[in-house]
């Protein structure tokens, strides 16, 4: 018995530690907490909607060209490390007519003394992946609503620790995952509440980008801090762009949950090899490995039990894809290329509907938020138009006191696919369970509204 006791100990004392090592909690028993839930929150109506932006870089300079356009807003301040980007983005506001915006830094910190004012409502945050758990966390505690670029949070720890600061402080914490404002995405969302594909049963999301060309942005830019994940993790990184849109359709924490993920990775090669061929032996992209498979591929389990595949790629010769595809007991719909078959509807249920003759698809089931906003002569574009009308319908969604299309929990959920992946893909593919970030109340609200 002594001998049989130790053993349980000294096996349990290992699942801790590399619980820790993964940040995965100590125990399958969700936190308790004696906030309220945030599940269809609505704050006060904002006559202006007064924005602080944290990283102006590559994708936030691109949101404050956005924001300027839509009715309502008012940037307060920016942050970023960098003067030069700051002066940029500030410079984009006079050029518009526009006060001229504080900037804040270069300090990693520097952010903390514009979440001081009282004259900013929302946090935009653009910041390297490592950085958005932490000053979405800041932001909430000095009484902001973030939104955060994706992935939101890296580690479950701090999934929980968003969802908790959520509750307790009572504002928004949304993670701006465009990919759920394109039209194609949109539409078949409609689709799906519709019932025209009946009972979802199936779906795949991808990130699938060659995106080896980052890696000469060594000292600044995108690549200097995202190819360090590469040599650090291995599992499914980037999960959301695919993910968000197919766990709306099929209304993930709006009727059915996640509940289980099994995920495997591929050997990694290509980085080396891109390494090689274009830095010298010497170069810190060749005397650190690279680690990360080339590609990943992780399947979720609903609680309904209904399945999702999600694919990463970030740098094997292979077109962009999300998939985007969803599959119901009366048909399906694929993206990538866009193709369609119904039954009952389509002219053979062998055959897909392609090209041209979707057309009266979407004629049919174009979504209403992108009928109205796509046109609108201010919609400057951004991934075909999905940036702004997710800028939009934000804005919108303030200043009418409206639930917002995600959050908190949507964001945790959708984060926590990465560092499940990287625990069952250092299991050899063991099936990891998801916490229940809404501590059960994820059979209690209605799916997402197709409407304006």
């Amino acid at each position: 018995m002594q001998r049989r006791e130790f053993l349980k100990s000294a096996a349990a004392a290992g699942v801790t530690a590399i619980g820790a090592r993964l940040g995965l909690p100590s125990s399958s028993n969700e936190p308790q907490s004696k906030a309220q839930s945030m599940v269809g929150y609505a704050d006060k109506p904002m006559e202006r909607v007064r924005v602080g932006f944290i990283g102006v870089g590559a994708r936030g300079s691109g949101h404050v060209e956005q924001m300027l356009l839509i009715d309502g807003v008012d940037i307060m301040g920016i942050a970023d490390l960098y003067p030069d980007l700051g002066e940029r983005s500030a410079q984009a506001c006079v050029k518009a007519g526009r006060p001229k915006p504080q900037y804040y830094g270069p300090g990693k910190d520097s952010y903390k003394a514009m979440l001081q004012r009282d004259d900013i409502d929302i946090v935009i945050i653009a910041t390297p992946w490592e950085e958005h758990a932490r000053m979405a966390v800041d932001a909430m505690n000095n009484g902001k609503h973030a939104f955060v670029e994706v992935p939101a949070f890296m580690t479950l720890e701090q999934c929980w620790k968003a969802v908790d600061t959520s509750e307790k402080t009572r504002r928004h914490c949304m993670m701006m995952e465009n990919c759920c404002y394109g039209r194609e995405e949109l539409m078949v969302l409609n689709m799906c509440r519709l019932g025209v594909l009946g009972e979802l049963l199936h779906g795949e999301g991808a990130y699938i980008h060659d995106l080896r060309g980052q890696m000469n942005e060594v000292e600044r830019g995108t690549g200097s801090w995202r190819t360090l994940h590469y040599q650090k993790r291995n599992g499914n990184i980037y999960p959301t762009h695919g993910l968000g849109p197919v766990a709306q359709y099929m209304g993930v924490n709006r009727g059915d949950r996640f509940d289980c993920l099994v995920s495997m990775s591929s050997p990694a090669r290509v980085r080396a090899i891109y390494a090689k061929e274009h830095f010298p032996p010497d170069h810190k992209w060749n005397k650190t490995p690279f680690i990360c498979g080339d590609i990943n591929t992780s399947i979720i389990q609903t609680v309904k039990g209904r399945t999702i595949m999600v694919q990463w790629d970030e740098q094997l010769p292979r077109p962009y894809s999300r998939l985007n595809l969803i599959q119901g007991t009366k048909g399906m719909w694929g993206g990538y290329p866009e193709r369609v078959v119904i039954e009952g509807d389509s002219p053979n249920t062998e055959e897909f509907e392609q090209g041209d003759k979707l057309k009266r698809w979407y004629d049919r089931f174009d979504h209403p938020l992108w009928k109205h906003v796509a046109n609108d002569p201010a919609n400057k574009g951004g991934h075909g138009g999905m940036d702004f009308v997710m800028l939009w319908k934000i804005v919108y969604c303030l200043r009418h006191g409206l639930p917002l299309d995600q959050d908190v929990y949507d964001a945790a959920a959708w984060s926590s696919v990465s560092p499940l992946s990287e625990a069952s893909v250092k299991k050899r593919g063991k099936s990891m369970d998801f916490p229940d970030f809404m501590r059960g109340a994820w059979d209690k609200r209605p799916p997402l509204d197709p409407a304006i």
